[in-house]
């Protein structure tokens, strides 16, 4: 029996040395894109699911969103960002644990950065104020009033309602003040207020709303409200609980109830 043509072992060879190179490729690739994608995740920008309608007509329910943790630390939280934060005080139900391997593998997934963070331990609202800052309900017209100011804020959900709750606080620092845009349905800080004042470490806080990414018709950025850069808000005195001046207009000084 004759020996095979030398080009086919010369072939043979090579395709034994290529598959385990060509695994080893793929194999690297994976997980290189992994720890790329728990880097991004970890420190620059995480995906999250919407879990109800608070923030309608803003976030709509089970809307996807990606929030910017570079924010945090450059800018610090703002009045006006939409924030994710977890859980401060059992504001919400314990979730249920992962059923089965498609649970488990669903969280490893969202641990990667792979799927939207799901988790049932997370809130999305806008902040109000901030530390230091005196948020009351409400003026006459049934508007929150901060720093003096009335706020007019055009993104509520109609009718637009707040005093479900009425109150008068001082953020305390290092906290933010949060509530829904759809104030009628919306267990925010307004139904905390025993502890801190309803406000919500920033620890808590994982980062800004940037955008929202899907569905694609609802594409949108989320810049913080012209109202909030009103600079009443931030250079008015102690408000009365008696006068308050609308966005734009400073309330007369005086001493806070």
């Amino acid at each position: 029996m004759t020996d095979a043509n030398p080009q086919d072992r010369v072939a043979d060879r090579r395709k034994e040395h290529s598959d385990p190179s060509l695994g080893r490729e793929l194999f690297i690739i994976v997980v290189v894109a992994l720890l790329l994608s728990f880097f991004v995740r970890t420190f620059i920008a995480q995906a999250f699911f919407v879990p109800s309608g608070s923030m309608e007509n803003t976030l709509q329910i089970q809307d996807r969103i990606l929030v910017s943790k570079l924010s945090n630390h450059f800018g610090g939280v703002q009045r006006g960002e939409i924030v994710v934060f977890s859980d401060p005080s059992h504001w919400l139900p314990d979730p249920e644990p992962p059923a089965g391997i498609a649970g488990v593998l669903r969280n490893a997934l969202m641990w990667v950065g792979l799927l939207p963070s799901d988790t049932g331990k997370d809130l999305v609202k806008r902040v109000i104020g901030i530390g230091g800052d005196n948020v009351k309900c409400c003026s006459p017209e049934g508007r929150i009033v901060l720093n003096g100011v009335t706020l007019v804020e055009p993104y509520l959900k109609p009718p637009g309602s707040t005093d479900q709750v009425q109150f008068n606080i001082t953020v305390p620092q290092d906290r933010v003040f949060v509530m829904g845009d759809n104030r009628g349905d919306s267990s925010d800080s307004r139904y905390h207020l025993d502890e801190n004042s309803g406000t919500v470490p920033l620890s808590n806080v994982v980062g800004r709303v940037a955008y929202v990414i899907w569905p694609v018709s609802s594409w949108s950025g989320e810049p913080i409200p012209d109202l909030f850069s009103n600079p009443a808000i931030s250079n008015q005195p102690a408000p009365s609980s008696s006068a308050s001046a609308p966005a734009g207009e400073a309330a007369p000084a005086s001493s806070s109830p």
